[in-house]
């Protein structure tokens, strides 16, 4: 197993309570007492195994003096809190010589309360047409001739999560100030405040949304609960949907490329609670911290439904490009959109080095920290040992010793 770099942290660093010592309490009492899927109970062992003696690890030993820091592999799960830092700053890498020169804007979508109950059953059907409606909102009034008259580019990232863990499926859209014209030859700019009027962006999405979902429905495609499980029911459930005002929120412009960089990375890795918003632990509740000093306190049985409930389908892709961003798009119309941005030779893109020959000259670069040097003397190299896998992922686990 690869080794992730997000765990060259001091044990001092790092925070008192974890959602994998939560998973280690009471995760198999959770088990024998809720349904859960596949997927889930796979989310919920890689986590628990997560830099623990069971993936095995590394020793490392300083040359110069008597530093000894034994550490143990990463489960490299998308899910887990601990494992996202290193995935997120070499995708961010990666992206940045596709960032353009111009202001963008933070477009959001936001799956309806009433649509809820059946996403969590057709967690791949709705998350699939919030992409489609969302992503053809965006496209569609960007080409309508009244309004731009050109393609845009934007990345879409799907988030499920409020701060207390509650389910609220939205989609968070990184959108450039503009787009290509049609024949390739001008850049068209929007407004500087203004993308598109939320309210026109709404009852589009509404519309697309909902014409989505009806066709999986008159395919038999989605599982229904009780609740709209006739004919009539699902009916009364689509009049509601249209008659309700969907508000797409659009937050402020980018002040510019560079922002956007340091923007994306908020929203691109992140999973449902990060372990330093968990304040306390104890046999009968867990504490959140949410928003503004306020906290969230729930049973740890509820706390692992909650956080269950962010767990996406297998091979589900949460991050998509679409338009002048798209891959196909990435040496064509993207590079003639920059050009016509900004008519001077561009910087080469900063793509791997040749010398990161492993993933610590690659974190050097990253983060300007040299992991090989002692942390303790200042002066020593730190040779690395080998530790074995010493058990099944089945067997009994213990995190690393301070």
């Amino acid at each position: 197993m690869a080794h992730d770099p997000g765990c060259e942290t001091s044990h001092s660093d790092r925070p008192r309570f974890e959602v994998a010592d939560i998973l280690r309490a009471h995760g198999q009492a959770y088990l024998e007492s809720h349904p859960t899927a596949p997927e889930q109970r796979a989310v919920m062992r890689a986590i628990e195994c997560c830099r623990t003696s069971a993936l095995g690890g590394h020793l490392d030993v300083c040359d110069s003096c008597d530093y000894q820091l034994p550490s143990y592999n990463s489960c490299r799960d998308r899910h887990c809190p601990k494992c996202q830092a290193l995935a997120q700053a070499l995708w961010l890498e990666g992206r940045r010589d596709r960032i353009l020169p111009t202001h963008y804007f933070h477009v959001v979508f936001t799956l309806p309360s009433e649509l809820r109950p059946l996403a969590l059953r057709n967690r791949s059907i709705v998350y699939e047409s919030l992409f489609q409606a969302a992503s053809a909102t965006l496209r569609d009034l960007a080409r309508d001739p009244r309004r731009l008259g050109a393609q845009l580019g934007f990345t879409a990232v799907l988030h499920t999560w409020t701060r207390d863990l509650r389910f609220h499926p939205h989609l968070h859209c990184i959108v450039t100030g503009g787009g290509l014209s049609d024949d390739g030859q001008r850049w068209v700019s929007t407004r500087r405040k203004l993308l598109f009027p939320v309210k026109v962006l709404g009852r589009l999405f509404r519309a697309k949304l909902v014409a989505a979902l009806t066709r999986s429905y008159h395919e038999q495609r989605l599982e229904l609960p009780e609740s709209l499980a006739s004919p009539r029911a699902f009916a009364r459930l689509r009049k509601t949907l249209l008659a309700k005002n969907w508000m797409v929120y659009a937050k402020r412009p980018f002040a510019g490329a560079e922002q956007v960089y340091s923007y994306l990375g908020r929203y691109t890795h992140r999973v449902g609670i990060s372990n330093r918003r968990i304040l306390s632990v104890t046999d009968s509740c867990v504490t959140l911290a949410t928003r503004g000093g306020a906290t969230a306190t729930m049973t740890p049985h509820e706390f692992i439904r909650r956080f269950l409930n962010h767990v996406l389908p297998k091979m589900f892709r949460k991050i998509r490009h679409y338009g002048l961003l798209a891959s196909s798009n990435a040496r064509t119309k993207l590079l003639i959109a920059r050009q016509l941005l900004n008519p001077l030779p561009s910087p080469k893109p900063q793509h791997e080095c040749a010398s990161d020959r492993d993933w610590m000259e690659r974190f050097l670069r990253l983060t300007g920290v040299d992991l090989r040097v002692c942390p303790s003397c200042q002066r020593g190299r730190l040779i690395r040992f080998k530790i074995p896998r010493p058990l099944p992922l089945n067997a009994a686990v213990r995190p690393p010793p301070c």
